[in-house]
């Protein structure tokens, strides 16, 4: 087997949005420079994404230089959205998590909404080193995230996939496969691990930042559905059932915390540093 090492970096600049595979990315406390620091509210100002609006699969939503966004979705013009000016927050609710964020300009929501053909309004997170703390459960006093699910990165690995596909092509829906990573949606994907040994990481190192593996990702409708057209199917879920469960959990992927920060960068070196206790 090859030395481990980075397969793949991803940035998803608006929550469940598509975004973009760059070859290097900075690390900051609550996730890579530029990852989900944008999400879409509905008009109680709640958190909108691909579980209920299969659609945003098919948008883009790449990073221009100081932060702004080109947005771009079938049938629709793209748009440029500045960062907004520092000023009055609203609240928004993310899985629960009440943060103060700064709406975006009109044009943004008015984009949105005709593509989605509900109404919607698009926010930004300006302070992510003291907006939303990250679940006390698992993190460390000061520790924070972005308008991630839970935490600032989640890993996969390519080993695993491989597993899944597998397990998926001996299945009833075998037709759906194989799936693709993108179905994941993850930040950073790491070749040359035997298949589910994540499950016994604890602490890891990828280029010259350490981690800290939190938490298994339990995952939902959204790694149904299909990344350039936003149909769904049954797979990978159905397979993840019979194989991956635990609880009521259905298991793919890792959740990360840095202990630092740095520059990943493609083809950078992993090396487990510590495994959870056996039993």
């Amino acid at each position: 087997m090859l030395n481990p090492f980075l397969q793949a970096i991803h940035r998803y600049p608006v929550k469940s949005v598509a975004g973009s595979g760059p070859g290097e990315a900075v690390v900051e406390p609550w996730g890579l420079a530029g990852d989900r620091r944008w999400m879409l509210v509905d008009g109680e100002r709640r958190f909108v994404t691909q579980r209920a609006r299969p659609r945003l699969a098919a948008a883009g939503a790449a990073e221009l230089p100081g932060g702004a966004l080109r947005l771009t979705a079938p049938d629709m013009p793209p748009l440029t959205v500045g960062v907004p000016e520092p000023g009055a927050t609203v609240t928004v609710e993310v899985w629960g998590d009440k943060v103060e964020a700064v709406p975006a300009s009109g044009a943004a929501a008015e984009w949105f909404g005709a593509y989605l053909g509900v109404p919607v309004q698009l926010v930004h997170l300006d302070e992510p080193a003291r907006r939303r703390p990250t679940d006390p459960a698992y993190a460390r006093p000061g520790e924070t995230v972005s308008f991630a699910d839970g935490f600032p990165l989640l890993l996969t690995t390519t080993s695993s996939l491989d597993a899944l596909n597998s397990l998926v092509a001996r299945g009833d829906h075998a037709g759906e496969g194989p799936l693709p990573m993108d179905r994941f949606r993850p930040n950073v994907v790491v070749d040359g691990t035997a298949p589910w040994d994540e499950d016994a990481w604890q602490r890891i190192r990828i280029g010259e930042v350490a981690f800290r593996v939190v938490k298994p990702c339990g995952r939902c409708v959204m790694t149904t559905t299909d990344q350039r057209t936003g149909r769904r199917g049954k797979e990978p879920l159905r397979t993840l059932a019979r194989h991956r469960r635990i609880g009521d959990q259905l298991l793919f992927g890792q959740n990360l915390i840095p202990e630092g920060t740095g520059t990943l960068r493609v083809g950078d070196p992993f090396e487990v540093l510590a495994r959870r206790p056996r039993g």
